[in-house]
């Protein structure tokens, strides 16, 4: 088995995430249960997650010359990702994002602000095109302007790398953009808004899988939460069942989990559905944690895991 070389791009942000019993309503207070900061943004999480499974990971972003963006450089060098095209700015702010999370169930709903990362430039990622070129996967998402989201996944097929898009947050996006991704990763809500179709059971997502390979994606992975992920491609259609690994405590980054596991399965030569599965493994371990960044698991967890339930 080869070693995954993963390039990620995307924002980190400075998480502060609090715990309540329900979501307030606008001019309403509610009193919460729990208070806790950590890293976070879905770039910087699938970075330190793909590190975390034992990937040579680069992150391409943009900080701030601030507090918060110590914090970053902090757990990139506990983690062991390259931060050689993670560029300071003097002048932004690091990132930040309010995350609200349902006491019983773990859900969560969340308010980004991309800070410096809205700042990076087209210059900045071709600095990074050799970089790029040597990866086994390019990994972006949509925290990030989406003219800069399609910059870099045509600079990624250009050099020959295998590109993978995590849609979220959910946006309409042209075909132009989806043909640059041989992977698209959305869960529900993000299929429904790249599709306009309904994403409530699996026949509604292999529908929706279908109409985003029609649109130009080369392989559509729907990741529905506790029911596992919905893999399609123009030879393949199989459902991967989620695992359960324990109390499901705080769902937040289980997606970045997921989309670090898959990058990593893939650059180690896994196919369609043996990396979705192995991706699965790394969300279900991840949801059983608090946090973002520090809810993501090690390799020898998710070996246990897959280990236990039949391997991959």
């Amino acid at each position: 088995m080869s070693r995954a070389n993963v390039t990620v791009m995307g924002i980190f942000a400075l998480d502060v995430a609090f715990r309540t019993p329900r979501l307030p309503v606008w001019g309403e207070t509610v009193v919460g249960s729990g208070l806790q900061m950590g890293p976070g943004g879905k770039g910087s999480n699938q970075a330190v997650a793909a590190a975390r499974l034992g990937a040579e990971t680069t992150f391409l972003s943009k900080i701030g010359a601030d507090a918060f963006g110590e914090i970053a450089l902090q757990i990139y060098r506990d983690t062991g990702v390259n931060t050689d095209f993670l560029v300071r700015a003097e002048n932004e702010a690091t990132g930040a994002a309010a995350i609200l999370v349902q006491e019983d169930s773990g859900e969560n709903a969340i308010v980004v602000c991309p800070g410096a990362a809205g700042a990076l430039t087209k210059d900045e990622i071709d600095r990074a095109g050799d970089r790029i070129a040597a990866s086994s996967c390019f990994l972006t998402q949509f925290e990030l302007p989406i003219v800069l989201v399609e910059y870099a996944l045509a600079l990624a097929r250009r050099k020959g790398v295998r590109t993978i898009l995590n849609p979220a947050p959910g946006l309409p996006c042209p075909d132009a953009l989806l043909a640059l991704c041989d992977y698209l990763t959305p869960n529900e809500s993000e299929a429904e808004a790249l599709t306009g179709k309904r994403v409530a059971t699996l026949g509604e997502a292999e529908a929706a899988a279908d109409e985003l390979l029609r649109r130009g994606a080369g392989h559509a992975v729907i990741t529905l939460g506790a029911r596992g992920v919905l893999v399609k491609s123009e030879t393949v259609t199989e459902h991967v069942a989620a695992f359960d690994a324990g109390s499901v405590v705080d769902t937040t980054g289980a997606g970045d989990a997921f989309n670090a596991g898959f990058a990593v399965a893939l650059g180690e030569g896994m196919d369609l559905a043996a990396a979705a599965r192995f991706g699965c493994a790394v969300a279900g371990i991840s949801v059983t944690r608090h946090g973002t960044s520090r809810s993501m698991p090690r390799r020898e967890e998710v070996d246990a895991l897959l280990g236990r339930r039949g391997g991959n």
